[in-house]
């Protein structure tokens, strides 16, 4: 009898015994740890999802060398938040889905901050690139986005919804979107221009938002 009670005292080692308890707990951590882990990359993998991504342009190009040509695909990617915030970039690769990922990290890459005044843009721009010309003009609200192809992809990934555009010169989808952005560059923030010209904002602000935030007279 005595040496069951001292088994029964040793049962420390046991189901229910400290160390056997310890051993649960560290396990549990060690599992909640892998949670943890598993769950960062499916969170920015849900922060990815939440842009705006849009796949312009597709083309097959080729390079002559000494073996022959070698062939490939080149892809243009916007990607925007819709919120005021937009980015494209240029893929190359020897398969499709590669070239549009790389455009794509590229887009993501060189995301930049657009000035807005409402649903539109401040000021009129023109943005050129190679011999692409793109103008943007403002628009009152319900105008709707009047743009084509590549210049529409941008400024709605912008966030832009209501805005005049004109596209001149080179009809080569990359030389267009690099110009709408060269256009986007130029905007200028409406309240740092107006302490810059020491100028009322309202005087640099398009006409139908001058009696309120919301458009009203």
């Amino acid at each position: 009898m005595p040496g069951n009670q001292r088994r029964g005292s040793a049962g420390s080692t046991g189901p229910g015994g400290p160390q056997n308890r310890d051993r649960q707990g560290q396990g549990q951590g060690q599992g909640q740890g892998r949670d943890r882990q598993q769950r960062r990359p499916r969170d920015r993998d849900d922060e990815r999802d939440q842009l705006d991504e849009r796949v312009v342009h597709v083309a097959r190009t080729s390079k002559v060398l000494k073996g022959g040509r070698r062939f490939a695909f080149r892809a243009v990617v916007v990607v925007g938040d819709n919120h005021g915030q937009v980015g494209f970039g240029v893929g190359k690769a020897r398969e499709v889905p590669e070239a549009v990922r790389k455009a794509s990290e590229r887009a993501r890459g060189s995301m930049r901050r657009v000035p807005t005044a409402g649903t539109t843009i401040p000021h009129i721009v023109t943005g050129d690139f190679s011999a692409a010309r793109v103008l943007l003009r403002p628009a009152s609200p319900g105008t709707g986005v009047i743009a084509g192809g590549g210049v529409r992809a941008v400024l709605e990934a912008a966030g832009i919804r209501d805005i005049l555009t004109k596209s001149q010169g080179s009809a080569n989808m990359l030389n267009v979107v690099a110009a709408t952005f060269k256009a986007l560059g130029e905007l200028k923030d409406p309240e740092e221009e107006a302490k810059r010209r020491n100028r009322p904002v309202e005087a640099l602000t398009p006409y139908w938002l001058r009696g309120g935030k919301d458009g009203e007279q």
